[in-house]
């Protein structure tokens, strides 16, 4: 072995995942490093860190504005894609898919991640979102298991697994200090013990059920096992939380966003969300995140734009609205396309952190003016996938979007081949 290899192995063995830089009273945080791979690990027993960043629109993106004429990779760019043709060659339009059975217009914001007909079909719960799924399995690693962000608003197209909405996170500045700022040390000490204190109670709680169980007959006693083990799972979450508890956040060489002076600015807030996104991926402080874009009401501040975004969104194949709507969506694909630049620019190991990152846009809305769920705008970038241009299905006969869903299970390493009504993964779609 020579002596830059033996140097390289002793770095890697003695460099852990979560190593603490100290200095001068300050302890940083590293972001994933390549020394951070432990020594002698095979690519096969140690895949690359693997990420996802949804961007989901309430009001979706205008069909012949997005979708080029053409399939495959030789495409010509549509109006919207024109900006990201830089990019081109680590992302792929998908035309001609939707979620089966889901409808419901607005309503239908609900599924764009679950792929649940809860909107339409008079169900009262919805099923576990996309993110949430990844979260449950690769959370643990890092401090927060998931973001759930928003531009505006308080709802989200994240559900846990018994169907409830997650509320969405729509201040950049607390985004900020959830990421990067340290709590004092008593509340760091109170929030530890929050959380013992609520693992007690569900101590208490597993005794008594136990006792009980005792009296019950098998099919019961079925339902009971499946509550301890869902209570396990959430005290191993809460002790993860309680040791995250005690350990510094990240610094970073970025300052605390300023308050955003204009609502109605929904490109500004999407920059800003989406700097602080890359900044959570980089540090490694989360490995999931959703950022929703609702279907705001105000005139954006946009040259050219003097009516509301929902009263644009339908348009009524109105020349003037399409025109001032077209702006609106353009500026929207735009920001995303410097958001998956900027992650290609970060180095990760031998890739960047955009091939292991895999980002996606989609909506609930096909065509907003006509409340159609059929259609459905999806771009993907980056991930690693062996990117194939526009795929274009079926516009009268839909392919079913979970499939891609299940696509970006597989490339997250988790072994699933099915999620909501896929059936299979998405056919042209390689990784």
């Amino acid at each position: 072995m020579s002596i830059n290899n033996k140097i390289q192995v002793n770095f890697q063995r003695r460099l852990q995942r979560r190593t603490l830089l100290r200095g001068s009273g300050v302890a940083m945080g590293l972001p994933m490093l390549t020394a951070m791979t432990p020594a002698f690990a095979s690519p096969d027993t140690q895949p690359p860190v693997k990420r996802f960043v949804a961007i989901t629109l309430g009001l979706g993106l205008v069909a012949d504005n997005l979708f080029p004429k053409e399939a495959g990779k030789n495409y010509k760019s549509s109006l919207y894609l024109s900006p990201l043709e830089d990019m081109r060659e680590k992302l792929t339009v998908v035309s001609g898919a939707s979620h089966p059975g889901v409808k419901g217009g607005h309503r239908a914001e609900a599924s764009i991640l679950t792929a649940s007909a809860v909107g339409s079909a008079g169900r009262s719960t919805n099923s576990i979102s996309l993110d949430q799924l990844m979260a449950k399995y690769v959370g643990a690693a890092t401090r927060i298991p998931s973001l759930v962000l928003s531009t505006t608003g308080t709802t989200s197209p994240c559900y846990t697994e018994s169907g409830a909405m997650i509320p969405p996170l729509n201040s950049a500045q607390k985004l900020f200090d959830e990421l990067f700022v340290d709590l004092s040390k008593y509340e760091q000490e109170k929030q530890a013990a929050r959380v013992r204190q609520g693992r007690s109670i569900m101590d208490l709680v597993g005794d008594d059920a136990k006792s009980l169980a005792r009296t019950l007959g098998r099919e019961d006693r079925h339902r009971l096992g499946e509550y301890f083990a869902s209570v396990r799972a959430l005290e191993e979450r809460m002790a993860d939380a309680e040791r995250w508890a005690k350990l510094p956040k990240p610094e970073v060489d970025a300052e605390r966003p300023g308050k955003a002076s204009n609502p109605n600015d929904t490109i500004g807030r999407l920059k800003t969300m989406c700097d602080l996104t890359k900044l959570a991926l980089q540090t490694d402080s989360t490995r999931v995140v959703t950022l929703h874009i609702p279907g705001a009401g105000g005139v954006l501040p946009i040259e050219g734009v003097e009516e509301g975004y929902h009263s644009l969104s339908h348009h009524g194949l109105d020349e003037t609205k399409l025109a001032q709507l077209a702006l609106i969506e353009a500026a929207l694909v735009q920001q995303w396309g410097t958001f998956i630049r900027d992650l290609d620019a970060i180095e990760e190991g031998d890739s960047t952190l955009l091939d292991r990152t895999n980002t996606l846009v989609t909506s609930n809305l096909g065509n907003a003016s006509s409340h159609d769920n059929r259609n459905m705008p999806v771009l993907l970038a980056g991930g690693g996938f062996r990117h194939a241009g526009h795929l274009a299905f079926d516009r009268k006969k839909n392919e079913p979007l979970p499939n891609l869903y299940v696509s970006l299970l597989q490339n997250m390493n988790l072994e699933f081949d099915s999620f909501a009504t896929s059936t299979g993964t998405l056919n042209g779609l390689e990784i």
